[in-house]
């Protein structure tokens, strides 16, 4: 029982570890990322899709992104999408494909997104501890219904505490990498 409960607080914490990853790639540092334009749906054959399921997203530059729709028709409303969202790029359409120019980063600018990835850094640690509280809860509920003896308790809350370090530093590395990368001229 111990050890589910110990590799389940393992796998949430790889997970808050991954949305982490994921909501930092979706920040524009200055640099052309495809999964800047991740969190864009567009509506298409009667659904909302992103917009990586109807077209070819590409990074042919450092500076630039190349959309290549499959289909045509859907262009309009990748380009709506675009200047709907808070990106702030002007898409350029020729005809066949949009292009998307990443502008360099202002300081202010620059400021502004160290906030906000220091923000998400902080929400990822928050949500590291708290599966680490959920973890020790259940541990202490078996510790209370005699299940596990003291010392199994003990081993337990060490075990999911280096855990929980380990997933905190690995956080910090992230948080440290696209601190540098957004400082980088």
């Amino acid at each position: 029982m111990i050890k589910q409960i110990i590799s389940l607080a393992d796998e949430k914490m790889k997970k808050s570890i991954s949305v982490l990853k994921h909501e930092l790639g979706t920040l524009k540092a200055g640099r052309a990322n495809v999964s800047m334009l991740d969190r864009l749906r567009i509506e298409s054959y009667g659904s909302l899709v992103p917009i990586s399921q109807v077209a070819n997203v590409s990074s042919p530059e450092a500076r630039v992104l190349l959309i290549q729709p499959w289909d045509k028709t859907t262009m309009k409303e990748i380009e709506k999408a675009i200047l709907k969202s808070d990106l702030g790029l002007n898409p350029s359409n020729d005809g066949s494909a949009i292009r998307l120019i990443i502008p360099e980063l202002t300081e202010e600018t620059r400021k502004n997104l160290l906030k906000t990835v220091k923000k998400t850094g902080e929400e990822a640690k928050v949500a590291i501890r708290s599966i680490r509280r959920d973890a020790n809860d259940k541990i202490k509920a078996l510790k209370k219904n005699s299940e596990i003896t003291e010392d199994e308790v003990k081993k337990s809350e060490d075990i999911i505490q280096k855990e929980t370090d380990k997933f905190i530093k690995e956080v910090d590395q992230l948080i440290d990498t696209k601190e540098k990368e957004i400082m980088s001229v």
